[in-house]
């Protein structure tokens, strides 16, 4: 309350300065005007002066005597600024900027209410599921308790906090972008606070402007009075620099990160917890919405005047020349809206099709090209030769190396056309590798061994398959009986629907059909639905050595910075 009283003094007494600055820069004004008008005046005799001694002509001496000796008027820049007019101008976004920051000040105060009123509800309904029944029907209705200063309990907030760094092709350059996103929400993962802004300084990597961000959700967090906190970070290395695993090796990272350290100690209860990069999706459009702003702004300076399009999926104006049109049904999208729609269907091992709910049209590669990278270009043509070949048709090469795709027709068609030995006892030949392999086993060739005598001497599967059943099997994950591949239920209901189409109970198996289960087996458990917010659930968890090693590696490949 304090802080809020001299806040407000402070700012009463800059309003009191701004009111004087105006006083004195309207006389100042005056002043300078007078002085203006005067010199103009004297100007103008000095001319009519000089004009009276010059000697007339015949030409001149026939005018009127009004005529020829009046002097010709002075020019008067009007758009040149004075130094008053300038310093009224700097007043007045002064003014307005105060006034943003106090209109900002109630409104940051009115969410500090709301929150303090909804963790006091919270609180207190918390109290009255403990009353027994007896006294609840004794003397529930005279159960009251007012609404304190402080009183948070044991709630706490959630920050989520994303950092990008990106390279973008902006006016025909390829430009280092930077901008975050933060996001505060309640145990009920409502939404009680957002932001996303570019970061203006460049050559930021990206456990930079991870840290930035992280500093700017914990700030917030900070003005609205939250005191306990829980910080979601997908950024490994930041991570444990923040958990104090890791020392900060770059020196302005180490700067960052004593920032993160002080404001730590100004929350009662702060607890970091590494999450999925999933988890931060919210966030990371957050970022990546300032990122696109950064891109057209420098896009309109250069062209001049451009037309410009709304995007109907992230609502963002967007040059026209940036806008792809689907053909067929002439639905219109930005190119990286149509960029991250195809990269998620490819993901799902979806055929990508129109955006637009209900619209069937397909997306053809090439013409999707321009807004593609290499890698999903390639993934789309894979995904399409997949799509062509029926799961009966489909063949892998056994070799690990290798395990191209390929269809039972073309391996016939060049084992045909081929002559070598052992393609009457089942060899075929890898179109990719060209190594030869037994289409009926399924192996690398058994040269000069029948088929029959080769799982005689082999009965048990490779050891790779033991494996991959072992690891299904104790993490219960699923086969799709249409395309065999394997399915894991991260959360939600039993209802699975496979890459392929196919739809299936993932409890028992059983086929779906119209939506509906052919199975008597629960639609969900509550486990795969709810979250479970105690503090056991916060634990860390050992990462494989994979996981280690790629984050590893990716935080060696930052070691430049600025």
């Amino acid at each position: 309350m304090a802080t809020t009283r001299a806040d407000a003094d402070a700012g009463d007494d800059l309003y009191s300065v701004l009111a004087l600055q105006r006083v004195e820069l309207t006389a100042a004004d005056s002043v300078e005007s007078d002085l203006d008008f005067a010199f103009r005046l004297q100007l103008q005799e000095a001319i009519s002066a000089s004009l009276a001694h010059v000697p007339s002509s015949p030409s001149t001496s026939s005018l009127p005597p009004s005529t020829s000796s009046a002097p010709p008027p002075l020019p008067h820049d009007a758009a040149s600024p004075t130094f008053a007019s300038l310093q009224s101008e700097e007043l007045m976004k002064l003014d307005r900027e105060l006034a943003d920051s106090r209109q900002a000040k109630l409104e940051m105060q009115k969410a500090r209410e709301d929150l303090q009123r909804a963790i006091h509800d919270h609180n207190f309904a918390k109290e009255l599921a403990e009353i027994p029944d007896d006294e609840w029907e004794e003397s529930g209705d005279n159960i009251e308790k007012p609404l304190c200063a402080r009183d948070s309990g044991d709630c706490f907030f959630k920050v989520y906090s994303k950092g990008l760094v990106i390279e973008e092709l902006v006016n025909g350059e390829r430009v280092s972008l930077s901008a975050i996103g933060v996001a505060i929400c309640d145990q009920m993962d409502n939404l009680i606070f957002e932001l996303k802004k570019p970061l203006i300084k460049s050559g930021l990597n990206k456990s930079a402007a991870e840290t930035k961000a992280l500093i700017e959700g914990l700030n917030a967090a900070l003005s609205m009075e939250l005191d306990r906190v829980r910080v979601f970070i997908d950024c490994f290395p930041l991570f444990q620099f923040v958990t104090g695993r890791w020392p900060a090796k770059q020196r302005k990272i180490s700067v960052l990160v004593d920032q993160v350290s002080l404001l730590e100690k100004r929350f009662s209860y702060f607890k970091p917890r590494h999450v999925a990069r999933n988890d931060m999706k919210y966030v990371y459009e957050l970022a990546r919405a300032a990122i696109n702003s950064q891109m057209t702004v420098p896009a309109e300076i250069s062209r001049g005047k451009t037309i410009n399009e709304t995007c109907v999926i992230c609502l963002e104006d967007t040059d026209v020349g940036h806008m792809f049109s689907i053909d067929g049904c002439l639905h219109r999208y930005c190119f990286l809206c149509m960029k991250k729609h195809i990269e998620e269907k490819l993901r799902q091992g979806m055929e990508p099709t129109c955006p637009h709910e209900g619209c069937k049209s397909k997306l053809e590669v090439e013409s999707c090209r321009i807004f593609l990278t290499l890698k999903l270009f390639e993934i789309w043509n894979q995904r399409m030769k997949e799509a062509l070949i029926p799961v009966t048709e489909k063949v892998y090469c056994p070799y690990p190396k290798c395990s191209a795709l390929m269809s039972k027709s073309e391996i016939e068609r060049d084992a045909s056309s081929s002559s070598f030995v052992g393609r009457q006892l089942g060899a075929r030949k890898c179109t990719k590798c060209h190594r030869r392999f037994c289409i009926d086993c399924k192996v690398p060739w058994h040269n000069n061994m029948t088929c029959i005598y080769y799982k005689r001497l082999n009965p048990n599967p490779p050891t790779e398959d033991v494996k991959l059943k072992s690891l299904a099997s104790s993490n219960l994950w699923r086969q799709c009986v249409k395309c065999n591949h394997l399915i894991e239920l991260a959360e939600g209901c039993f209802h699975m629907t496979c890459r392929c189409g196919h739809e299936f109970c993932y409890n028992c198996g059983a086929e779906w059909k119209n939506k509906k289960a052919t199975c008597s087996c629960p639609l969900w458990d509550e486990e795969n639905i709810l979250d479970d917010d105690s503090d056991s659930s916060f634990e860390e968890e050992d990462d494989d050595d994979d996981e280690i090693d790629e984050y590893e590696s990716e935080f060696e490949s930052e070691e430049e910075f600025i």
